[in-house]
């Protein structure tokens, strides 16, 4: 997890799972250092710096960078608005991630966890130098505030952290959370990804004299316990974060070479051809690209040329991280509740055309939920995979057991002929018919429409492609483009047809799965299930994965839920890449090897014109 905030607040906490080690309830509690999924710890008590940093990083000089659209808040705890880029720097957690392991987590509030055998329940024990800005000690009745505070203001995080039934002090600088049922290994960990926020603060008057209000957006300037405060805000536009000298933690081996800017600005954009050209201008120092086409055509300007922008192409944030992305359905809507109709509309989605004509050639068209991991489903289900799937027999589409899943491949003229015929017979078979040049329902006569949503102009192209093809059976899809935040609330309502959007998923997948697929988090407003699909064997496997014994069990369950989701066509996947691209400006550096799984922006880059 790197110390940006991502604006979900639940993305970053759905790459990390647990598998403690276990102690009796007759011992003493016994607080580590940390907590492994995969094996054993890497670092251990003592540690003195995490091995992917630079223990000697200069602090100071500056970081720019750019955000596409606006925010509106800077509440960290709320579901509402769009929080501001970078808030996670004001504002530490319980627990930090080691981004040179699959999913261990370290101390950072908490100088240790403790937990019984059965995961029943965990407790924190605070650092007692742990402080906020304003000197006051990091406090249990803080966790518990902010608990409370997150699952009620946040229907996300009160469905992720559902099982949880209590919260409360259990000694001096000790907070124990109970859960509801047994043998949850994720529970315990991802209680210690909580954004800890200060009671004090937030329950007394704001600068104009009134109370401050937790559930509602402002753009107060928060205080936290972090190594950053923010310095200056233009409310939608810029925010401007400063290092403190006074931060508590800065010594702490899990932060030994990190939280090395002096100073870091979030700069908003109106879209994503504008951020580019302050990138090109030198106005922002890094950048993250996301268009093929961009990034063969558009980097021939004098800075590359001379070396003052650097490019790379890395693997490291991808290693650990799989991803669903494409047109996702909103099976609320009637016209999408026919399996038949979702999966005929895949064939009209032409990606190796697409592949040929604007991708420059990159890109891999992605065929499973769990892209680019060891989890993603293939072939026929066999060995413990075919064993989890009898077990959910009566349950599950039995195309499962006899039809591997294969995206239709595209290309050429005739391959998209051929595509189109049978999308055309598949829609046939679902009650609609081709009259003239539009596809109508036989029995009310209504045309086959609807209207396909995207986060701004990036993937325009495509969708555009996608209708342009939909069209040719008689299906009018349109395409409109919205600034993030109306996005955002719009799939939160579930105002939507089509949206283009995706999951992204853990190596040890667990509790978020409920949160992505689950029946219950379909019928709630602003859940992660945007497709609202709600289905029993669904469910089945899902508690599967939950309370897997194993890693072989996990695997298992993982793929059999994954053959599943994809049987079900509640989305037309699209493409992936196996590598992040990055351009930055020779302003600002990182080590010679980047943490193994992430790209480690920014907390262990630093400016190379800092002095010391």
């Amino acid at each position: 997890m790197a110390s940006t905030w991502p604006k979900t607040g639940l993305a970053c906490s759905l790459v990390l799972m647990l598998a403690l080690p276990a102690v009796s309830w007759a011992e003493e509690p016994q607080f580590r250092v940390g907590t492994a999924a995969i094996g054993d710890l890497k670092y251990q008590a003592g540690f003195k710096h995490f091995a992917y940093v630079n223990p000697d990083a200069p602090k100071g000089g500056t970081l720019r960078l750019s955000e596409e659209g606006s925010f509106d808040t800077l509440n960290p705890l709320l579901a509402k608005g769009e929080v501001g880029g970078g808030i996670g720097l004001v504002f530490d957690t319980l627990m930090t991630p080691a981004l040179d392991e699959l999913s261990s987590s370290y101390g950072l509030l908490a100088e240790g966890i403790e937990y019984p055998v059965d995961f029943s329940s965990v407790t924190f024990r605070l650092r007692a130098e742990a402080k906020w800005a304003d000197g006051l000690p990091v406090t249990a009745e803080d966790v518990i505030f902010s608990f409370e505070q997150a699952t009620k203001n946040d229907p996300q995080q009160e469905f992720y952290y559902r099982h949880v039934k209590s919260a409360e002090k259990t000694g001096d600088r000790e907070i124990t959370f109970r859960f509801d049922e047994a043998n949850n290994r994720e529970l315990p960990q991802i209680v210690g990804q909580l954004v800890i926020v200060p009671k004090h603060w937030w329950e007394s008057n704001g600068p104009d004299g009134r109370p401050r209000d937790i559930s509602r957006t402002t753009l107060e300037i928060p205080m936290g316990s972090g190594p950053y405060r923010i310095a200056s805000v233009t409310p939608g536009s810029v925010i401007r974060y400063e290092l403190r000298s006074d931060y508590w933690g800065k010594d702490l081996n899990v932060n030994v070479g990190m939280n090395n800017f002096g100073t870091v600005t979030y700069t908003y954009y109106a879209d994503r051809d504008v951020m580019f050209e302050a990138f090109r201008s030198g106005n922002t120092d890094y950048w993250w690209e996301n268009a093929s086409k961009r990034w063969a055509t558009a980097y021939s300007f004098p800075a590359v040329a001379d070396g003052r922008v650097k490019r790379e192409e890395v693997e490291n944030e991808m290693r650990k991280v799989g991803v669903m992305v494409g047109f996702i359905f909103n099976t609320r809507r009637e016209k999408f509740l026919d399996e038949r109709v979702r999966e005929a509309l895949n064939y009209a989605f032409d990606f190796e055309e697409l592949k040929r004509t604007i991708f420059y050639g990159s890109y891999d068209r992605i065929d499973s939920f769990f892209f680019r991991t060891e989890l993603a489903s293939s072939g026929l289900p066999q060995g413990k995979e075919l064993d989890v799937l009898n077990e959910v027999r009566n349950l599950v589409p039995p195309s499962v057991f006899t039809e591997p899943y294969k995206s239709p491949v595209g290309g050429d003229p005739t391959k998209l002929r051929d595509n189109l015929r049978t999308a055309i017979g598949m829609l046939r078979d679902a009650g609609y018919e081709l009259k003239g040049n539009r596809m109508l329902n036989s029995k009310t006569g209504q045309p086959l429409s609807f209207e396909i949503l995207l986060n701004g102009p990036t993937i325009e192209p495509v969708a555009l492609a996608f209708a342009q093809n939909l069209r040719k059976i008689g299906v009018d899809a349109t395409v409109r483009s919205v600034e993030p935040s109306q996005f955002t609330n719009r799939w939160r309502s579930r105002d939507f047809d089509v949206i283009y959007q995706g999951w992204s998923e853990s190596a040890n997948p667990g509790n978020e799965q409920a949160e992505y697929w689950g029946s219950d988090a379909a019928k709630r407003v602003g859940s992660q299930n945007y497709s609202g699909i709600s289905d029993p064997g669904i469910d089945a496997l899902i508690r599967k994965i939950i309370f897997a014994r194993d890693r072989d069990d996990l695997v298992a369950s993982t793929r059999a839920l994954d053959r599943v989701l994809l049987a079900h066509h509640i989305v037309v996947p699209s493409y992936g890449s196996k590598t992040s691209r990055l351009a930055y400006w020779n302003t600002i550096a990182h080590p010679a090897e980047l943490p193994e799984y992430s790209l480690g922006m920014p907390s262990v880059w630093w400016s190379t014109t800092a002095k010391n």
